[in-house]
């Protein structure tokens, strides 16, 4: 397979850390992700994971380092290693106090998605029956967020809330990790009409490659050409890769993002990890992905545009105060 010529960035993963995950990210040659750090948590328990994360990066100095931008980025790929940049799946962190944006963004945070999969205090969620929009406490943190350099991920939120988010966002935004509703119509993907505001705003959309939003075991070719078809219609400044990767969790920590329980109810079944690509595994797999988009036509330049160039240039854009 082509080696990538450019940075490779993973807009997320949602791993338990170790040693072993992130030679796979090495063996991948991925210079940067954006890990989770908080699904359902509160401020106190999204702090012990940050803090968990920085552990296992710090004991593994000489695999990766802990990023606030893209001159770590940049770091990180010369010395070989991978930026690890700390991020939320859910403003549930800042609960109902928008100086805990600041607060985060202190302890390191660069990028948060407003909802998880139900409504909370900031918005509506892609799960919703019925999504009732941004609230005003969800405008003042996009204000805050805005101010300090802190990156808006709108991959789980509802469509109504995505919408008057980019309107009231004085940034770009991004869709870290979902694909075109027209690709794979479950509620987590989004609409065409989604994704052309979030581009004409410059921002991007991290093409994703878990099961539930890639469909069953897609080929290399048909998820390429969706990626393709994708940058034709938005253009390839405003495409990139955000798989969703899932390593080293038991099934209970599937239960906990489902439901916020790692306990079944009485008479509930353990539910079970979706079968990944045969192509695509996990982060050593990254050079698979590349060699889909060459293959379905995609020149060098563009091919690293999608891989991390245009994570960057948003980063680049975002990632300063205001």
């Amino acid at each position: 397979m082509t080696p990538a010529t450019g940075p490779v960035v993973d807009g997320l993963q949602i791993n338990d850390w170790s040693r072993e995950i992130l030679l796979e990210c090495r063996a991948g040659g991925i210079d940067a992700v954006n890990a989770t750090c908080a699904v359902w948590e509160g401020a106190d328990e999204t702090r012990r994971q940050i803090a968990a994360l920085r552990e296992v990066v710090v004991a593994n100095a000489d695999l990766a380092l802990v990023a606030a931008g893209t001159a770590d980025i940049a770091q990180a790929r010369a010395e070989g290693r991978t930026a690890i940049l700390p991020g939320f799946q859910n403003a549930s962190p800042f609960e109902h106090d928008v100086d805990l944006v600041d607060a985060f963004h202190a302890e390191g945070v660069r990028i948060a998605q407003l909802t998880y999969n139900r409504r909370n205090a900031v918005g509506g969620a892609c799960y919703d029956a019925v999504d009732e929009g941004l609230t005003g406490f969800g405008a003042r943190v996009i204000a805050r967020m805005n101010a300090v350099g802190m990156l808006v991920d709108l991959s789980h939120v509802g469509d109504r809330t995505c919408r008057e988010t980019v309107d009231a966002s004085a940034r770009p935004v991004a869709v870290t990790h979902a694909n075109p509703r027209s690709f794979v119509d479950v509620p987590r993907n989004k609409p065409d009409d989604v994704i052309g505001a979030v581009a004409e705003r410059g921002g991007v959309i991290g093409v994703c490659l878990y099961p539930a939003v890639a469909g069953a075991d897609p080929t290399p070719d048909r998820f390429c050409a969706m990626v393709a078809d994708l940058v034709e219609r938005v253009g390839a400044e405003h495409v990139a890769v955000g798989t969703d990767c899932t390593r080293g969790w038991g099934n209970d920590y599937l239960l906990y993002l489902r439901s916020g329980r790692r306990t079944p109810e009485p008479g509930e079944e353990m539910p079970r990890w979706p079968a990944w690509p045969a192509w695509f595994q996990g982060p050593a797999d990254m050079p698979a992905l590349r060699a889909g988009l060459e293959a379905v036509g995609f020149d060098a330049a563009s091919a690293d545009r999608v891989m991390g160039g245009n994570w960057l240039r948003l980063l680049d854009e975002v990632l300063l105060p205001a």
